[in-house]
């Protein structure tokens, strides 16, 4: 049959020629013209003789350098705000409506006083002392509801922490705890356990001793009668009736307090307390 259109012809050809596929495209002729490469400074970026282009030739600064031999840590001003930071000493946070809420939940037992180890008892808090944890310190958050009369020991306290609680009529002291001590304290099961004898207390360093002397601190090396007076100046600055704590039913637990080398209340340094035989030995003069 012979071929009348174009169109036929071409529908003809299609049908004997492959089909287009990846491998059969090719590009018209002379329709990339390959780049010629120079011999100079502009040669490109790859290796060979006579071939160097800048990229081989760039420099890189030192580490700790700008520019020039000068380091730009030595060019600015000296501002020693971090010298000594890694040797403070820290007191994580507790707050009175977190103390609120351990009273609330039988975690802590108002009839007897509260320390550093009642706290940690609880499971909730950790001291760390190979993180310089010194101990806690109370802060005012929940203040206005805190209604609690407790016997407290802590480590820090502001102003308005210890008026919420003398406010209510407890005590407040604050105290200063040795890294040696506190591995005793956060853990007394543990310490117990190793059957040494319950270490004395180091007094508090240079930098800490004003502090736990002060009265207005309620410092535990502090006046009694300072104390006494702080707490009366202390009421009339907040505006509050000093409860008075010699006519309280529980006058004996809140003036208990522990001596400035003691660790644990009733128990006394050098006494080895064994959990296994339900013991306590002390030692002989």
């Amino acid at each position: 049959m012979s071929v009348k259109h174009t169109t036929e012809k071409a529908l003809q050809m299609l049908r004997t020629l492959p089909r287009v596929t990846i491998g059969n495209i090719r590009d018209n002729p002379q329709s990339k013209q390959r780049q010629k490469r120079g011999r100079a400074q502009h040669a490109g970026d790859k290796h060979g003789a006579g071939n160097k282009g800048s990229g081989q030739r760039q420099n890189y600064m030192r580490l700790g350098y700008e520019t020039g031999n000068t380091p730009f840590y030595t060019r600015f001003g000296y501002e020693p705000y971090y010298k000594g930071h890694h040797l403070k000493r820290e007191y994580p946070p507790i707050s009175l409506r977190q103390l609120q809420k351990l009273i609330d939940t039988d975690r802590l037992d108002v009839q007897t006083p509260i320390d550093l180890t009642s706290i940690c008892n609880t499971g909730l808090f950790e001291i760390r002392p190979d993180r310089l944890h010194y101990g806690v310190q109370l802060t005012d958050e929940g203040a206005d509801d805190f209604q609690a009369k407790i016997n407290i020991e802590v480590q820090h306290a502001p102003e308005q922490v210890i008026a919420a609680i003398e406010r209510n009529g407890g005590v407040i002291r604050t105290a200063y705890y040795d890294p040696h001590s506190l591995y005793a304290v956060v853990n007394a099961k543990k310490w117990f356990e190793k059957g040494v004898p319950i270490p004395k207390r180091a007094l508090p360093p240079q930098d800490a001793v004003e502090y736990y002397t002060d009265a207005r601190n309620r410092g535990y090396l502090a006046d009694p009668e300072r104390i006494s007076h702080e707490r009366l100046v202390l009421a009339q600055k907040y505006g509050y009736a000093l409860p008075k704590i010699e006519e309280d039913p529980q006058y004996e637990m809140l003036i208990q307090s522990k001596d400035p080398r003691q660790i644990f209340y009733g128990l006394h340094p050098g006494w080895v307390i064994s959990l296994r035989d339900r013991a306590i030995i002390k030692a002989k003069e």
